[in-house]
């Protein structure tokens, strides 16, 4: 019974198997894709992404219910707070030019299994994003010609009233999404024209809002005698904020396109700055000049701007006002279809998903497959689903995204280059190994790969070349302990005691009052301890070398800029409802039955790892005087499936 359990070793080594991380080709450029998109169409596809229908709605519920006039202020924060998410995505997007976004960037980082769960997160994510856009879509369209569609089909189709599911089947989001489909797989340089045309209009739209807003402007809309600027004070500025947050999800819709960008390093960085920085003017902007159009008290939350226009007499700018709402759904519904294909393809690519979403078309060179299966499945959940209970769900997985990105930031950065990692020493620079008959048994130090253990290289040596992840100079008559670690071993271990600390922090912040009723003095110490922890996370992680002249864009500021990330999504986070929550543990315990059954045992890097295992040989290192210690090859045992014992290992080294 007792030698049925499993031993340490096979834990330790499945662990290893869930932990492993994707290793990345020679060439980065080459791709099977076609590197067509310049900086100007990452740009528009960024801002499709971003100004979409909540432009047109989330404005004018957040002004009346939440923030008034000072909803400014709230897309403002909203905004940073985003910067601080997209820039972590600009580095690893101009460093790591392929597709796959989020899942890519935390497989190359953190891990398979956690990358597998981001990107299957993602997933949901876009469907559900993208189906819901198509109803809000269909139904605004609905309302123009006085809900005469809705009508037609509740008498000649049925209506039904069944959990989860629609009143009535919307046969319009359906419709639209399969169009969507059909030019999304004609080729990134289509979908990237049909963007064009579709923002283009979109923006010449929300420029004439604001120029016809700031004309018909009246200031008394802020003063007092409407209830003042901020009537809702700090915490209806805050609350907005974490609304706002979600107007600017999207921008990730550039990192996924970095594979099909001509110069990544360049372009994916300058894109995403720039569609952010539009996309914030335009919200901000559209937000002054309707709250200053007419009191904020008075906005109609279903149709804010339109209904705005038509107070002051200009009933004929709602038309105006609702083609750009159209127009700016459009842009957000290819924004999902574009995406969401590619991380399909990157995972299937990887051997984490089935592998026939992988295959991408000759002509086309786009993953035809994932497009034309996952397009339809969007239209499903757009003709049959009540998708309202299911939007909140869009946030957690967002949110959970940005912060493994934001980690994954910080550990790459503390990570050796390729060009820093150990190559095996030749035979011409090899010197005679010693008689293994004079050196005790204890001494010898038995590495699997090269690639894992070989640091052959005295103390001395390692503390002249400071490579990332190794101690500071200037720590070391203080921190000297932490030398003994392997570089990035240490950055590792604060990052995960950052990510706890944060967690519990934000969980104290958000319910050590209301929910746990926590005495005064117990939420005070939790907080200043939590606190605590998390700042010297921060130092620990500070105080080791990170990679310096890069090439390519780096975030600033690391580890405080990528923390403050972490410290932010975690917040909004827990401010979700249960629900959401529990769906997201419904979903994340089916992704894992995927991962265990199909994923773990197609990977490419368990392949790889079993292809190397059939041909490795191991080695010995011998204790030397000289700077660099003396390898010899000990031949493994003639039976493949048994590892040479300790005994074993000696008597072949001593041959």
């Amino acid at each position: 019974m007792v030698s049925r359990l499993p031993r340490p070793a096979d834990l330790t080594r499945f662990c290893q198997k869930l932990n492993r991380v994707k290793t990345l080709e020679d060439d980065m450029m080459e791709t099977s894709f076609n590197r067509c998109l310049n900086t100007f169409d990452l740009t528009l596809l960024g801002i499709g992404g971003m100004v979409g229908s909540g432009l047109y709605v989330l404005t004018g519920t957040v002004a009346k219910e939440t923030a008034g006039p000072a909803i400014v202020i709230s897309f403002i924060i909203a905004a940073f707070a985003s910067l601080l998410a997209a820039l972590c995505y600009a580095e690893f997007g101009a460093r790591v030019p392929k597709t796959g976004s989020a899942y890519m960037f935390t497989y190359i980082s953190v891990g398979e299994i956690w990358a597998f769960l981001i990107g299957w997160n993602v997933i949901l994510e876009y469907m559900i994003g993208g189906a819901a856009v198509a109803r809000a879509w269909s139904g605004y369209l609905d309302s123009i010609f006085d809900h005469k569609i809705k009508n037609f089909t509740e008498i000649h189709v049925g209506t039904w009233n069944i959990p989860f599911l629609a009143h009535y089947p919307d046969f319009l989001a359906s419709v639209i999404l399969l169009i969507a489909t059909a030019f999304i797989s004609f080729g990134a340089r289509v979908s990237s024209w049909l963007n064009h045309v579709f923002s283009a209009i979109s923006m010449g739209i929300i420029v004439f809002i604001i120029v016809m807003g700031f004309i018909l402007a009246r200031p008394q809309n802020w003063g007092a005698e409407e209830g003042g600027f901020a009537p809702f004070g700090i915490s209806g500025i805050m609350a907005g904020t974490a609304t706002c947050f979600y107007a600017f999800v999207g921008f990730d819709v550039i990192a996924a396109s970095s594979e099909e960008a001509r110069n990544p390093q360049k372009a994916v960085p300058t894109a995403i700055a720039i569609s952010l920085g539009l996309a914030t003017g335009a919200y901000v902007l559209v937000s002054v000049v309707l709250t200053l159009m007419v009191p904020w008290h008075s906005l109609d939350p279903e149709s804010a701007l339109a209904d705005a226009f038509f107070r002051r007499g200009y009933s004929w700018a709602g038309f105006i006002v609702a083609a750009g709402s159209i127009c700016a759904m459009n842009t957000v519904l290819l924004s999902n279809l574009f995406s969401l294909p590619r991380i399909v393809y990157a995972m299937a690519e990887d051997g984490l998903f089935f592998h026939v979403f992988s295959r991408v078309h000759p002509h086309t060179q786009v993953p035809v497959v994932a497009i034309l299966v996952f397009g339809i499945l969007m239209s499903i959940l757009a003709l049959i689903f009540d998708l309202e209970a299911l939007v909140q769900f869009l946030s957690i997985g967002t949110l959970l995204a940005y912060t493994f990105v934001a980690a994954s930031v910080i550990v790459l950065r503390f990570q050796r280059t390729r060009s820093q990692a150990p190559n095996p020493p030749s035979e011409a620079e090899n010197t005679p190994p010693p008689s293994a008959e004079t050196i005790d048994a204890s001494e010898l130090k038995e590495y699997e790969s090269f690639s894992d253990k070989l640091n052959l290289v005295d103390k001395k040596k390692l503390k002249s070349q400071r490579e990332p992840g190794q101690l500071k100079a200037i720590f070391d008559p203080y921190l000297d302990f932490l030398s003994d670690f392997y570089p990035g071993e240490v950055v590792t271990v604060a990052v995960i005691i950052l990510m706890v600390s944060a967690f519990c922090l934000c969980s104290i912040l958000v319910f050590g009052k209301n929910q746990l009723h926590l005495p005064t003095w117990s939420y005070a110490l939790l907080i200043v301890l939590f606190s605590l922890a998390f700042v010297v996370s921060l130092v620990l992680i500070g105080v080791h070398e990170q990679q310096k002249n890069s090439q390519t864009f780096q975030l600033p500021l690391v580890p405080l800029t990528p923390a403050l990330s972490i410290l932010l999504n975690i917040y909004l986070m827990l401010k979700l409802n249960y629900m959401t929550w529990l769906r997201f543990s419904v979903w994340l315990i089916v992704g894992l039955l995927v991962y265990f059954g199909y994923g773990i045992w197609h990977s490419k890097e368990n392949l790889r790892e079993g292809q190397g295992h059939t041909v490795s040989a191991r080695y010995v290192v011998f204790p030397s005087s000289s700077l660099q210690e003396t390898v010899q090859t000990v031949q493994p045992s003639v039976q493949p499936s048994q590892g040479l014992d300790e005994t074993g290992e000696e008597e072949e080294a001593k041959r």
